[in-house]
């Protein structure tokens, strides 16, 4: 890895376990083994480091969720494929998931990251097979971005869930979820 991947696993790392407004430039250069002067290279203050350790983040869930797409698939096959990368994006990738959506309404990102597309644009694809779904009149007619904000929301909370134990995520379990996030925008 290098000085500045150190740096961003760092701040990831630290803003995981101990909360964004702990972390200190001071703690980075601890746990990325550092000179202090090194950030500087890098970044010009904290924000500007939180906001590209996010846009790192999201561009990356934003590759995950493409993987195995087909745009060639039936309408659900699409979402399902969908909802399945974000929650294995989630099961794997926990302190980026989990930084993406504790932050992405924090004043700390800036208003152009909230709303970009990553390189890959899955947030188009998924808005485009929202509004597909609506012409088609199979799903809700809503804001697509509040569509898919209600998608991602019930995937988020059975994650935290999963984080702290509370319940296992199987074969099974995962399939009703796929389902249950499809049937709550269905018409």
């Amino acid at each position: 890895m290098s000085k500045k991947q150190d740096i961003m696993a760092a701040t990831l790392d630290l803003i995981h376990e101990e909360g964004l407004q702990s972390v200190t430039f001071s703690k980075i250069f601890k746990r990325a083994n550092v000179g202090s002067g090194t950030i500087y290279n890098y970044f010009a203050n904290k924000e500007e480091m939180v906001n590209h350790v996010y846009k790192e983040a999201r561009m990356h869930m934003g590759e995950y969720l493409l993987q195995g797409f087909n745009p060639e698939e039936s309408l659900f096959e699409r979402f399902k494929r969908l909802q399945l990368n974000r929650l294995q994006f989630g099961i794997h990738f926990q302190k980026e998931f989990l930084f993406i959506d504790n932050f992405s309404f924090s004043p700390y990102i800036s208003p152009e990251l909230r709303q970009m597309d990553d390189a890959h644009h899955s947030r188009e694809v998924i808005l485009s097979l929202i509004i597909e779904g609506q012409k088609q009149g199979v799903i809700k007619e809503m804001d697509s971005n509040l569509c898919h904000q209600l998608i991602h929301g019930i995937i988020s909370s059975i994650l935290k869930g999963y984080y702290i134990h509370k319940y296992p995520l199987n074969d099974f379990q995962i399939q009703q979820i796929v389902e249950a996030s499809w049937k709550a925008i269905l018409v």
